[in-house]
């Protein structure tokens, strides 16, 4: 059974959400050979003041 976690920055609306769910399940089934009921993606969404880039978060920019 594949777990696929994506991180990304908060502010996706929920139908975003819904076509990337769906998008990486089917890509994963298809390289992988795993039926689409056997994969679980989870969305980690981190506010900008949680994400740095060469130490500086991004809600300080």
């Amino acid at each position: 059974m594949p777990y696929v976690t994506v991180k990304m920055l908060e502010g996706r609306s929920d139908d975003q959400k819904k076509q990337l769910v769906e998008k990486v399940t089917q890509a994963v089934s298809e390289t992988t050979g795993a039926s689409e009921d056997k994969i679980a993606v989870f969305i980690e969404e981190m506010t900008k003041s949680h994400y740095a880039v060469g130490g500086k978060r991004l809600s300080d920019q």
